[in-house]
């Protein structure tokens, strides 16, 4: 059994809006039903695990009524989805969607950020495919400006970096056993809680067009995408 735990906590104070930016509109279609369709496409039976805030939930179940899209529920069975309460980090937020997952499961469990819905179904699979003979995946790509240090006020060697994506993939035993550590704030990301624990990542090759929806430049470029803003 596969996992994928969408992590929405966004409060949209950079998208400069009272609306959480996972909620704002895409093409017509919220953000965040976006993501959850496209691991749809990639797997019908993938257990979906939806973490948003608390104070977010009701508004969010309004959200899916107007748009006739499915409300969480209690079980994951016949391709409906969790929801697990946000927490206090992103590291507090993964763990309380683990926490849904039988300590006994098996399979590929991937964390992917909700505000980014162009996620390619290719990549997805790519991830989950690697991290059943690797353990530990994330997506990445290239940069591709020209990068400078400012401690030392030099260019660096772009090549020698990349630019991390989601989902991030892992075992599922392997997961949540890196999530018992005592919370670092070292933990940006998956990947670093894993490695923490003393696993090596593997890298595989992300897609361009998987943005994360953060600024209003950001949903300018997600409306072109989607072919809205031409």
């Amino acid at each position: 059994m596969d996992y994928v735990i969408i992590v929405a906590g966004g409060k949209g104070l950079r998208m400069g809006g009272e609306v959480p930016k996972q909620f704002l509109p895409v093409g017509g279609v919220p953000v965040l039903m976006r993501t959850i369709r496209r691991f749809r496409e990639y797997d019908e039976a993938l257990q979906i695990i939806l973490v948003l805030p608390r104070d977010q939930q009701d508004y969010w179940r309004r959200l899916c009524e107007q748009y006739h899209f499915p409300l969480p529920s209690e079980a994951a069975d016949n391709g409906a989805y969790m929801l697990a309460d946000g927490g206090e980090t992103r590291f507090h937020s993964v763990q309380n969607g683990l926490a849904l997952i039988p300590d006994d499961a098996d399979g590929v469990v991937g964390v992917h950020d909700g505000v980014r819905p162009f996620v390619s179904v290719g990549v997805i699979r790519r991830c989950y495919d690697e991290a059943r003979r690797l353990k530990a995946v994330i997506p990445v790509v290239p940069v591709v400006e020209t990068l400078r240090h400012r401690p030392t006020q030099k260019n660096v060697l772009r090549s020698d970096y990349c630019l991390v994506q989601t989902p991030q993939t892992f075992d599922v035993q392997l997961l949540k056993a890196a999530n018992r550590q005592p919370y670092r704030e070292a933990f940006t990301d998956d990947a670093s809680v894993v490695e923490a624990y003393g696993q090596a990542v593997s890298m595989v090759e992300g897609n361009r067009e998987n943005i994360k929806i953060t600024t209003p430049f950001d949903l300018r470029l997600a409306d072109f995408i989607t072919g809205s803003g031409q």
